[in-house]
């Protein structure tokens, strides 16, 4: 892993900081590559259980380099049609932990599509969310499609369509942040909430977030059967026959993930 991108662990968090802060964090082909190791660590590492996603310096992403704009969607084989389309975590990689976004400054373009990809959004009240493309002539694909899942119809399109800027308390007020703190409590607040987090079995969380996010495309009575069937994965892990012995014994319970 390159230094465009950093991976830091402890206590079972990852932060995962997009780190070009001489250029606002836009993406270009070296931090593609580092974001993608990041995630994928963060994904595979056993003891990663919750991730924070922030910024270096005064953005959170600025996204798209455009001097290095093929780059910043990555390096990946396949010839035209064949390519990759979901070949990040913003665009889409299935990954059921939870991941909080710490957005410390700007948050644009591929920035705001990985928000939209995340669980928890808290924002510095110097925050500033945008899909700038259309200003560009480019059209915003997994934006378009994500946004109006978190929003409401009028408030996506107007981000979408006018490709104009909105400040942390109007985000808050759409619904597309959930809390705004001061600039020096951000770290602190997103910390606090993966703490909360780690109070709850991990797997169990994995196998709701999975349910939460295929429910949406499945009818009523799949939906139902598959998170039945994912509940009876979980009850046969280490974790619940764990949480079930703390609870007889009044006891916090001790997760390991298993």
């Amino acid at each position: 892993m390159g230094d465009t991108a950093t991976y830091e662990l402890e206590e079972h968090v990852a932060t995962i900081t997009y780190n070009r802060p001489e250029a606002l964090n836009a993406i270009n082909r070296e931090m593609r590559r580092d974001l993608n190791d990041a995630f994928s660590r963060f994904r595979d590492d056993e003891d990663a259980w919750v991730a924070i996603v922030t910024g270096a310096g005064k953005a959170f992403c600025a996204g798209a380099d455009l001097r290095d704009g093929a780059g910043s969607a990555g390096d990946f084989p396949g010839t035209f049609w064949e390519k990759p389309t979901i070949n990040s975590f913003e665009s889409g990689w299935e990954i059921f932990k939870p991941v909080i976004a710490a957005v410390n400054g700007y948050c644009l373009g591929y920035g705001l599509t990985l928000v939209t990809w995340c669980d928890f959004v808290i924002a510095s009240e110097r925050a500033e969310f945008g899909f700038p493309e259309v200003r560009l002539g480019v059209p915003t694909i997994v934006g378009a499609i994500r946004l109006p899942q978190r929003l409401l119809w009028h408030d996506a399109m107007e981000l979408l369509l006018t490709g104009e800027r909105i400040d942390a308390a109007r985000a808050k007020e759409i619904g597309l942040v959930g809390s705004v703190v001061a600039p020096e409590l951000l770290m602190d607040e997103a910390r606090r909430l993966a703490d909360r987090l780690l109070q709850g079995a991990p797997l169990a969380q994995r196998a709701i977030k999975e349910v939460a996010v295929r429910a949406r495309q499945l009818p009523m009575l799949e939906a139902i059967r598959f998170g039945e069937t994912m509940r009876k994965v979980a009850a046969v892990t280490e974790d619940a026959a764990e949480g079930g012995r703390a609870a007889a014994e009044g006891r916090s319970p001790e997760w390991r993930a298993r």
